[in-house]
């Protein structure tokens, strides 16, 4: 038997525990051992002692952003519990405006930390309001919501490098943020342990460029209005959409939006914008963002509903929710129900338009 870490709680020798109960889309099979690290030490001893014994390991925040296989789930699953936020002073803003430099454990509630910095009067999250999960997380995919991205903030990430055993400070520059990605992203080699971010001393957020956004709080594109009003809106919204984790309402029961926001070159885009016409006619213009140079994003959600998959279609134990056609819930049913929904519509995509949507969970031991 694997002898316990020290300081967190040894694995049960009886059942294991499943990895539903710890996932927001409440699937996942049952795990081996369950760690639980409520401090840094504890979390970079687990990490260590799994990797030195050669175990499988998995490193699992809010569990919001996963879909986990049925089957067992060998080695060790540490749940970051871990707490903590501290502040500095910054002078070092646009135009050399005061910033507070708030540093955030991993482990804290994402929600938590964006509702402590709009009642404490720091600009700069308030749009990322009602999106679960832990704050390590957020750099690993570049967060983004109603306008607003954690690249935006994030000065730096503190990480464990699994493969040296050290603790390293990657500045933001390093991190390679781009659209719902990092450098972070894709690998397991490098834990977060916890996140920089400069926050605007202000009781006004962040410019309001989000057309939803600026219909809800009904302000002029750019203009600037209290923080406290704009997260109340962007819950609003996420609560109109089953976004915003709720017991009662199985439309919550997801991992958030399912699949990314496609981004073309400006030759597919045309090629696109051709098929939109052939399938939907000559007068039907396909929503279009621009994503830097020679490229384009459209919308996923736009994309699912126009290639005839609407609100509450369901497929076995799965359905995409009634309130918002990006996210993909379960109803009851395992992971290979959601995935085979989740193919079911990529593949509807694809063949009415010519787009391939990938996924923006994380998968563990289930196959995309």
């Amino acid at each position: 038997m694997v002898p316990p870490v020290p300081g967190l709680p040894a694995a049960r020798p009886g059942p294991a525990i499943p990895l539903a109960t710890l996932t927001t889309l409440g699937i996942g099979g049952p795990a081996e051992r369950v760690l639980v690290a409520r401090d840094e030490a504890s979390l970079i001893e687990a990490i260590a002692d799994a990797d030195r014994a050669g175990r499988p390991l998995l490193v699992l925040g809010g569990g919001s952003n996963v879909v986990v296989s049925d089957d067992p789930l060998p080695g060790d699953v540490v749940l970051v519990r871990t707490r903590g936020t501290h502040d500095a002073e910054d002078a070092g803003g646009p135009g050399g405006a005061p910033r507070v430099l708030r540093t955030v454990a991993a482990g804290e509630p994402w929600d938590a930390v964006v509702a402590a910095a709009v009642a404490d009067g720091l600009a700069g999250l308030e749009c990322l309001s009602g999106i679960p999960g832990a704050t390590g997380a957020t750099p690993i995919q570049n967060v983004g919501a109603y306008g607003q991205e954690v690249a935006d903030t994030i000065v730096a990430v503190r990480v464990l490098d699994r493969r040296t055993g050290e603790v390293a400070t990657l500045p933001a520059e390093a991190l390679g943020f781009a659209y719902r990605d990092s450098v972070l992203k894709g690998r397991d080699d490098r834990v977060v342990l916890d996140v920089t971010f400069a926050l605007e001393r202000s009781g006004l957020g962040a410019p309001v460029r989000y057309g939803e956004l600026v219909r809800s709080v009904g302000a002029a594109a750019g203009e600037r209005v209290p923080a406290a009003q704009l997260r109340d809106a962007v819950l609003a919204l996420r609560r109109g959409k089953g976004m915003v984790l709720d017991p009662s309402d199985p439309d919550t029961r997801s991992a958030g939006s399912f699949f990314t926001n496609p981004i073309l070159d400006d030759d597919a885009f045309a090629a696109f914008r051709a098929r939109v016409a052939d399938r939907l006619g000559p007068d039907v213009q396909p929503p279009e963002y621009e994503a830097g140079p020679g490229r384009r994003k459209t919308s996923a959600a736009w994309l699912i509903d126009r290639a005839g998959f609407e609100k509450g279609h369901a497929r076995d134990g799965a359905a995409i929710s009634s309130k918002h056609t990006l996210a993909l819930t379960s109803r009851g049913g395992d992971a290979a129900d959601l995935v085979a929904l989740a193919r079911e519509v990529a593949g509807g995509v694809e063949r009415a338009f010519g787009i391939a949507l990938h996924p923006e969970p994380v998968f563990v031991g289930a196959r995309w």
